[in-house]
């Protein structure tokens, strides 16, 4: 019998689900701690608190739809604050000094409009974290050939591996839109290295191949992490449009000499 897994929130209760979510929320917690300013927003995936290690006085957290009434709250799961397309923020423009987007570009039916929008609502220097599954990867090979039998009717009975929900978005094509749109990629990483296994058994047992991974395939990492910072061209800091006067040396007065 074939296993599907429909969405992000029962593929994330599963045992690899919850072994990415531990990477990713570590690598959120040290990407954002040490980034000042007053206002950052998260945007989807509640599984994550990805600003809990950030000072900003103003942090939200956006979902694309409400929480249903009466759902059982999930443990480590952030508060919701507003409920926004990602494709149309009710923000000013260059109002945000942070976004955080984990998972959300894949999920989304136009992830380039939402980077647009992120790039309108970003002040100068602000910064972009994006998190994705990387489709060059043995959970990304899985996941495309379940696909591809899907569409030509064969079953071989693994079903799908990752959540059947939006599309890839490989770190190589993420670069190319955040180019475009006059973003400069500050740092990015890869992780979870393990194969595409359902049991916490088989995860625990190839647990060393995080390591190695890192070591002598790092691109190949099941997920991808990336941190991007906006760039205004042409602009520069501007010193205040006076400057006081320096008061004129005295012109020397010749004095006779009497004898």
């Amino acid at each position: 019998m074939t296993e599907k897994i429909i969405g992000l929130t029962e593929w994330f209760a599963t045992p690899p689900g919850q072994y990415l979510l531990a990477w990713e929320q570590a690598q959120f917690d040290l990407a954002v701690a040490d980034l000042f300013g007053y206002n950052a927003l998260q945007l989807g995936l509640p599984e994550l608190d990805t600003l809990r290690s950030n000072r900003m006085p103003h942090r939200w957290l956006a979902l694309p739809e409400p929480v249903e009434p009466g759902a059982a709250p999930v443990a480590g799961q952030a508060a919701v604050a507003l409920v926004t397309d990602a494709a149309a923020l009710p923000f000013p423009a260059a109002s945000l000094d942070l976004l955080v987007l984990p998972h959300t570009l894949e999920l989304s039916a136009d992830p380039h409009h939402v980077l647009r929008e992120v790039e309108r609502v970003l002040v100068p220097e602000g910064r972009v974290v994006v998190s994705g599954f990387n489709p060059a990867s043995w959970w990304g090979f899985r996941q495309g050939r379940a696909r591809l039998w899907e569409r030509t009717g064969i079953d071989d009975g693994s079903g799908l591996y990752l959540p059947d929900a939006g599309e890839f978005i490989g770190p190589w094509r993420l670069r190319d839109w955040l180019r475009l749109l006059s973003f400069e990629i500050e740092s990015d990483r890869y992780g979870c290295y393990r194969p595409a296994v359902r049991t916490e058994k088989w995860l625990q047992r190839t647990a060393w191949m995080d390591r190695a991974g890192a070591r002598w395939w790092p691109v190949f990492g099941a997920v991808y992490f990336a941190v991007a910072v906006k760039r205004v061209r042409g602009m520069r800091v501007l010193g205040p449009a006076w400057k006081p006067r320096r008061a004129k040396a005295a012109a020397p007065v010749p004095v006779a000499n009497r004898h």
